[in-house]
């Protein structure tokens, strides 16, 4: 191992500098310190609907271009794009750092001008994205974001278009893999300076192969209650005493899922730098199958049919305003999603709800490298198949009309969910005042409140059983006081 590293290290070592001409790094970094001191894991509340500012972890990315090719002209040039990232730092959230955390999420190769003139070809992983949320950190205008295969992208000018496909097995169905068939494209052009159009989709299909074990298959006269409540075995062997020895054989399908979005995007209009809009209508594709055991039995459940009817309607905009130049910046977000399972009318899931969230921050340069930070939101999720929250410690009691489910198929007592969450501190830019100015240094103190019990990551007993020893706890309010940084380079 030591003469394989000396050996590189000399090559290195040997190699003009001129090799590396050619060669761009570029990268993302957010770490943070963020004791809890009311038993959370150091995040303000559940996820990104609240807005990014203190719902995110440790992360770190790290982008590597190499022009083999310089592009020069109408002449070949050839790139080289790896990134590798990942959310975890050594002593900042529970993988401390651990390298089993990150991952090259993109690898590919770039030729232009070959066949094709102001045409570029990709080969590897193919995601396209235009249009970022970043208050949410959401990227819904994107293409080709599970797909390795090869693409073809033509710029001229204002206007660009991508067409490819390839395979999204590996990404969609992991250690399970099993080819899922991936076309599509996405369509971007600017009109002037200040306003830019986008349109785009893909399309997914899981053929049958009949005798592999991971490809799309049913288990036959699976009733959707069985499954949610894991009793699909037991309910066959009360309905089939005398076929003891036998369980129903899978039957092989087809899988599809898919998307398609608009973005608007339109800015350099006085206070208002840029606006962007997305609407995003999605399939989502259908589930790997679940494992039961009963008695002793143990079989696999396959679920194709019963999770291939889940749409999400997404809408997401976002403003970024400065009102005093080199003073006051303003960003204001807001979306709505809708998720909707036609299968499922038993159960509350996240396939059955729609929320809604708006998100302002405001940044105040005091001085060029000196800022105070405030940012609120408000946040409104619904599930429309029964209760899915917890109001108090004790609401496993409580259910629709005050009638307690036995039988487990509602969580909680209310199927909404409020959440406002606000945020404010002190930032430090060493680069000079913007709301996105980086390298950003923050001292900030966040408060959150809920109507569900306990609404942020935490390792909290929640059963009542007369054996837990931990007790339970009921608190609506969260605070959490952060030091953190964030850069891009």
């Amino acid at each position: 191992m030591k003469t394989r590293w000396m050996m590189i290290g000399l090559g290195l070592g040997l190699t003009s500098d001129s090799a590396f001409a050619g060669a761009r790094v570029g990268g993302y970094a957010r770490v943070m310190a963020r004791p809890d001191l009311q038993g959370g894991t150091g995040r303000l509340g559940y996820w990104n609907l609240y807005g990014r500012l203190l719902n995110e972890g440790p992360y770190a990315a790290l982008d590597f271009d190499y022009d083999v090719l310089e592009p020069d002209g109408d002449a070949p040039w050839t790139t080289i794009h790896m990134r590798v990232e990942g959310g975890s730092i050594e002593g900042a959230d529970m993988g401390n750092g651990g390298l089993d955390q990150f991952r090259m999420s993109q690898l590919y190769i770039e030729a232009g001008n070959v066949i094709v003139p102001n045409v570029a070809w990709q080969v590897g992983t193919l995601e396209r994205t235009m249009g970022d949320l970043g208050l949410y950190d959401m990227r819904p205008a994107t293409v080709f974001f599970n797909t390795v295969g090869l693409s073809g992208t033509l710029r001229n000018g204002p206007f660009e278009l991508t067409v490819g496909g390839g395979d999204s097995g590996y990404s969609l169905r992991r250690d399970r893999y099993h080819p899922v068939w991936t076309g599509g494209g996405a369509m971007r052009l600017g009109l002037g300076r200040h306003v830019q159009i986008g349109l785009g989709g893909e399309w997914s299909m899981e053929f049958g192969t009949p005798g592999h074990r991971y490809a799309a298959y049913d288990t036959p006269n699976v009733d959707y209650e069985d499954w949610i409540r894991g009793e699909v075995i037991e309910q066959f062997r009360s309905d089939r005493p005398i076929e003891a020895d036998q369980f129903s054989d899978p039957i092989a399908g087809d899988a599809q899922s898919g998307h398609a979005f608009a973005y608007l995007g339109f800015g350099g209009l006085g206070p208002l730098k840029w606006n962007s809009t997305t609407v995003r209508f999605e399939r989502l594709h259908p589930e790997a199958p679940s494992h039961e055991e009963y008695n002793g039995e143990s079989e696999d459940i396959h679920v194709t049919s019963l999770t291939d009817e889940r749409t999400v309607l997404f809408v997401g905009n976002e403003a970024h305003l400065e009102l005093i130049p080199q003073r006051l910046d303003v960003a204001w977000g807001a979306l709505y999603g809708q998720h909707v399972d036609a299968d499922n009318t038993v159960a509350p899931s996240d396939h059955n709800r729609w929320y809604a969230s708006t998100v302002l921050r405001m940044q105040v340069a005091t001085t060029r490298t000196l800022a105070v930070l405030l940012e609120s939101s408000i946040a409104q999720e619904v599930s429309t198949q029964g209760n899915q929250f917890r109001e108090h410690q004790d609401s496993i009691f409580a259910n629709t009309d005050g009638v307690p489910d036995t039988r487990g198929l509602e969580n909680g007592d209310t199927d909404t969910r409020i959440t406002w969450q606000g945020k404010g501190g002190l930032v430090f830019n060493p680069m000079g005042p913007g709301i996105f100015s980086r390298p950003s240094l923050r001292l900030l103190y966040g408060a959150q409140h809920s109507n569900e019990n306990n609404a942020f990551s935490n390792h909290f007993v929640t059963t009542l059983d007369q054996y837990n020893e931990f007790g339970t706890v009921e608190q609506h309010w969260h605070h959490v006081l952060a030091l953190e940084a964030e850069a891009w380079f």
